[in-house]
């Protein structure tokens, strides 16, 4: 049976099929000794190497609850310091579902599936996030009203969203989209600087590790999950 190298190397736990794609077209991913095009098709019996190094099939996935520092860049390139995998350093290859800026903490997925990473990314789906923020300044009620009915930001306009707050200068804020470094622009184009930030929750799956510890996803979550995110 024939397969898609992206999808055969996102199945094997290498990578997602984005950035599978990206690897073919850096000419980094061969078939039987012959560098791979994006589309080609393998078999079982193909010899897969990205970087001239063999690939297998995963036989079993790994789902990670990750609580990651401040400081620590969500990238799976271990030639950039502080990256996520060498922070971790589980003994199988893992990468991060999505993303979470460097100056920011909190709950991040990890896993070496990598068909489920583009499931969960998939922008339809309106899947929740849940932060803590501070800010710079005293929060307003003209504030938290044009924060929660959309931001034009990155030549869009960011989707209405629920913001609480919980203190003079702090408020909760569930997102269900993820544009780059979202909710500090967001907060910018309104003159409010973001002093801290933290993902509280994805979806059903709450932060409840110490900061830089992981735990693996429950039965329970996972089943969740799936059921989420195969409708």
């Amino acid at each position: 049976m024939e397969t898609r190298i992206n999808k055969y190397l996102s199945e094997s736990g290498y990578c997602s099929r984005r950035e599978a794609d990206r690897l073919i077209e850096q000419k980094r991913v061969k078939i039987n000794g012959e560098l791979a095009l994006i589309g080609s098709k393998v078999t079982d019996q193909s010899k897969i190497t990205v970087d001239d190094k063999p690939i297998s099939r995963q036989n079993e996935f790994v789902y990670l609850a990750f609580n990651k520092p401040i400081g620590i860049t969500s990238t799976t390139d271990q030639t950039i310091k502080g990256n996520i995998v060498d922070y971790i350093n589980y003994h199988q290859r893992i990468f991060h579902i999505g993303r979470l800026d460097k100056d920011s903490e909190g709950l991040i997925l990890m896993t070496n599936d990598g068909d489920i990473v583009n499931q969960i990314l998939r922008t339809e789906n309106n899947h929740e996030k849940e932060y803590m923020v501070a800010v710079n300044r005293k929060i307003t009620q003209d504030f938290l009203t044009n924060m929660s009915k959309g931001v034009p930001i990155l030549d869009t306009i960011t989707k209405p969203c629920h913001i609480q707050q919980t203190g003079e200068k702090t408020f909760k804020i569930i997102l269900t989209e993820g544009l780059n470094r979202q909710i500090r622009r967001m907060c910018d184009y309104f003159g409010y600087q973001v002093v801290s930030l933290k993902r509280i929750r994805i979806m059903h799956i709450h932060l409840d590790v110490p900061t830089g510890k992981y735990r693996e996803l429950t039965k329970k979550e996972l089943d969740q999950l799936f059921k989420l995110i195969r409708k």
